[in-house]
């Protein structure tokens, strides 16, 4: 655990204005509640203040979360998080209706199983084709719908499965996460993926990687965070 943090927060700069090269960051832990855990302590300790929509935030740039036991029921994030924000994190990626709250964007449901309204769902896609050739590297499907998505851009937008000794790794990128509000339900979903896939290929489960361009906690959730890293 890291120190906590009890710095005033004041004077929002965008780091994007800062001339010097973002450091990136590397993250190693067993399961899914420790890596949020790792990165929120990342971010409140070491973040720039900055803004992200005009709303004051804390952020790293280019983090990685490599979690070598990811399971989606997770103690840590069952002691720690907040059951409506996981349930609209769940809705997203289990109900194919819009998600109001995204300006009537399409769920991550309907990105992943009925792609663009085309029927096309893409983790049968995916099972499909480790079934066929357990050795690919293109295994890889996007939740970006370019012709639609003009306005909201999905934060998590590419998905790459494969089998490495008969057991399946996952890397994600996302352009941005926020983990004071909905980072751990992300990972519960994204977990809950992983074992989706590896009970209808038959194997074992294997590492999940998260690529996030920008790491953030929101100002309005430090209190709720301060609270979690140092209880």
């Amino acid at each position: 655990m890291s120190r906590p943090y009890n710095r005033q927060v004041s004077n929002y700069k965008d780091p994007r204005q800062d001339t010097q090269p973002a450091e990136s960051h590397s993250i190693l832990t067993d399961t899914i509640g420790e890596a949020w855990i790792a990165i929120s302590s990342r971010i409140m300790d070491l973040g720039s203040n900055g803004l992200y929509d005009q709303l004051a935030m804390r952020e790293i740039l280019m983090a990685t979360l490599t979690i070598s036991g990811p399971q989606s029921e997770d103690a840590i994030i069952q002691r720690h998080a907040d059951g409506g924000r996981l349930s609209w994190m769940h809705e997203n990626f289990a109900d194919h209706q819009v998600v109001e709250a995204l300006g009537n964007a399409d769920s991550y449901a309907t990105r992943l199983r009925d792609y663009a309204h085309t029927g096309r769902d893409q983790i049968e896609w995916v099972i499909g084709r480790l079934r066929t050739d357990p050795s690919t590297r293109s295994a890889t499907i996007t939740t970006f719908q370019p012709l639609t998505d003009t306005s909201y851009i999905p934060c998590v937008s590419l998905l790459d499965f494969f089998l490495v000794n008969e057991r399946l790794d996952l890397v994600v990128y996302a352009h941005s996460i926020d983990f004071g509000a909905k980072g751990y339900a992300n990972l519960v979903e994204l977990a809950s993926l992983q074992e989706e896939v590896a009970e209808s290929v038959g194997c074992a489960l294997g590492t999940l990687t998260m690529i996030v361009k920008s790491a953030h906690v929101y100002a309005t959730d430090f209190s709720y965070m301060n609270g979690v890293l140092n209880p």
